[in-house]
């Protein structure tokens, strides 16, 4: 895929010094590291390397990434890796797409209490497909999952929920047997819905009686317990939007959609149109509309496209990817062996690289743009530091 043209960096790097001086003590200490790593990386500030072909003469300076885990621009390797070390626990059986939304009202309340409404979230979700899963009457089995919180909506917006894959069965009670659900169709949605409600708003009660929530502005009343508790009687009421998507078309689906979803950002630089002084300018999907396109532009002030993307930073050391079932543990590889057995299938990817058998430590995955020839490390250089050697320009295509 090109270079885009603008990128979320160009943004921050031109306009990012006025927002954080008009919004200084309004912005959290982590999102004041994601806007600074974005704004540096790949740039000299952080250094780099020089990269030489083994067949031709090509040579090219390449600057560090941020590995910011927010950063438009390192998600695509961050995501090979990942994908990579998890593609070994992939199963030859249906996998299923559950997602998990959370009701806007909560949302509000979510964003002054982002690490204890989200970690509740993965729980509720978690302990619903594994509560109705385990039921006799419906599948009765010991699943696995591997759960993504996504936080946004496509125009940036705040939009919490959880995107859940789950193979197409489970282990029996004893751990003897796989049980596999019936093709095309995991667990009824409504049941899923309804189950979730409850063991979420259960989750909620738990935390404002312990004193783990706080409200401010027009929900500044919340804090009292009486006035929570009306406020949260209507969320009883109405159907929360759990939904599951038809089956994936085999394992090498699954990897190709987890490499999309599991690293993705609140917007990618290829989602940018343009960028002023006063206006950031982005595709955005319009899911109200049934039919046709539902592509559209959207235009933003400047500022106001900075908080929502720094909206969606989620806080340090909070875990967005997360394993379930026979899916978690030491013992994951132990368990996937064992299911695999239970299966009569051999592993269908390979392993990843061991101590054994590593990969070439100064080896480039991408090849040289001239030629496809390997391409080597020949020189690193430290922040603050200009490489010794001058990689000539490149060739102008005639």
């Amino acid at each position: 895929m090109p270079r885009p043209k603008l990128e979320v960096a160009d943004i921050f790097r031109t306009h990012g010094p006025a927002y954080r001086r008009v919004n200084a003590g309004h912005l959290n200490l982590a999102q004041l590291r994601v806007m600074s790593a974005i704004e540096a990386c790949r740039t000299e500030a952080l250094g780099g390397h020089v990269a030489a072909c083994t067949k031709c003469n090509h040579q090219h300076i390449a600057y560090n990434s941020c590995k910011n885990r927010h950063c438009p621009k390192c998600q695509a390797p961050a995501a090979r890796d990942w994908m990579a070390a998890r593609s070994e626990d992939l199963l030859p059986v249906e996998y299923f797409h559950v997602v998990f939304t959370l009701p806007a009202e909560i949302a509000q309340v979510a964003l002054w209490n982002k690490r204890a409404i989200y970690g509740l979230l993965f729980k509720a979700s978690a302990e619903t497909i594994a509560t109705i899963a385990a039921d006799p009457k419906r599948l009765g089995a010991r699943v696995g999952m591997t759960s993504v919180l996504h936080t946004w909506g496509s125009a940036l917006t705040h939009h919490p929920h959880i995107h859940m894959i789950v193979p197409g069965g489970g282990l029996s009670s004893d751990g003897t047997e796989w049980i596999a659900c019936k093709p095309g169709f995991f667990l009824h949605v409504r049941v899923l819905s309804r189950l979730f409600r409850r063991l979420f708003i259960e989750g909620l009660m738990a935390l404002h009686r312990t004193g783990q929530l706080k409200f401010f502005a027009d929900l500044a009343g919340l804090a009292d317990a009486s006035a929570f508790a009306e406020w949260v009687a209507p969320l009883r009421k109405v159907d929360w939007v759990v939904y599951a998507k038809p089956p994936f078309g085999g394992p090498e689906a699954v990897l190709a959609y987890l490499a999309r979803y599991t690293h993705r950002v609140a917007i990618s630089n290829h989602r940018l149109v343009s960028a002023d002084a006063g206006t950031v300018a982005f595709r955005w999907k319009d899911y109200r509309i049934k039919q046709g396109d539902r592509m559209k532009v959207m235009r933003l002030p400047t500022g106001e496209f900075i908080r929502r993307f720094l909206m969606h930073v989620l806080p340090d050391r909070f875990h967005r990817i997360r394993h379930y079932g026979f899916l978690a543990g030491a013992r994951r590889k132990d368990k996937v062996a064992k299911i695999r057995d239970l299966l009569c299938a051999i592993a269908t990817a390979e392993p990843a690289p061991s101590i054994d058998n590593p990969a070439p430590p100064l080896t480039l995955r991408e090849p040289c743009p001239d030629c496809g020839g390997p391409m080597r490390i020949i020189e690193t250089f430290r922040r603050g530091q200009k490489p010794r050697t001058r990689a000539p320009p490149r060739k102008q295509a005639a």
